[in-house]
């Protein structure tokens, strides 16, 4: 089962990752009420669907006045949004996620799975966030790394400083990705997720690592056990 990215930011947030202020909305005056409670002075506006590569398709605004907050909200909203994942189709917007602006220095991607070679959480992480990851693995392979868990011993401090240090953090830096790392483990574990994707795990021009997109699939056979999600 698929979650919508605000919900998805819910769920990680019971773990303490790190995910930026937000409110989700139906309608434009909703959107200016979430931004007005957020407090400027940037926001960024994102459709919600089951599908990437949303702002490929005008799917994600960064706007600078409340006016512009509403404006964005109606143009997305009832509109058919079509994106390299949803095919010629595309999916109809039916809300909108609206979120503090960042001061952006760097892009990076994570991602939590099950390697199904090795039967194994993994991670993979990557230089190259923001991108499609299959994309990068198909023509730059050296740029992603794959770093998988023994579930006997779980994840451990090497597992995050090995993910800071392809990134090139420093510092402070290093502390926030190793714990990101073991949050994100238990996330994984806890919620019997089969995907966990951080694609773009940003950090700021002041050193703070934030997950300003994330994206969680869960085992449909352990729903069951989950009724907040299901």
């Amino acid at each position: 089962m698929n979650i919508h990215e605000y919900q998805a930011k819910q769920v990680l947030k019971g773990f303490g990752v790190p995910v930026l202020r937000g409110g989700v909305a139906f309608t434009p005056d909703e959107a200016v009420k979430v931004a007005n409670a957020l407090g400027g002075p940037t926001w960024v506006i994102k459709a919600q669907i089951h599908a990437g590569g949303r702002g490929k398709g005008g799917g994600v605004k960064l706007v600078k006045s409340i006016g512009d907050v509403g404006a964005e909200a109606e143009r997305m909203l009832g509109m058919n949004l079509v994106t390299p994942q949803t095919g010629p189709d595309g999916k109809i917007v039916h809300r909108v996620y609206i979120e503090q602006g960042s001061d952006i220095q760097r892009e990076l991607y994570l991602s939590c799975l099950v390697d199904r070679a090795t039967s194994r959480i993994a991670f993979i992480a990557s230089t190259e966030g923001g991108m499609d990851i299959e994309e990068v693995a198909a023509k730059t392979p050296e740029k992603i790394l794959t770093l998988t868990v023994d579930p006997a011993a779980g994840v451990q401090q090497h597992h995050g400083r090995r993910i800071a240090f392809e990134f090139g953090l420093v510092g402070d830096e290093i502390k926030q990705c190793i714990d990101l790392v073991k949050r994100l483990y238990r996330a994984f574990e806890q919620t019997d997720a089969s995907l966990i994707e951080i694609n773009p795990l940003v950090v700021t021009k002041t050193g703070d690592l934030l997950c300003l997109d994330a994206k969680l699939n869960f085992d449909d056979n352990a729903l069951y056990r989950h009724g907040e999600i299901a």
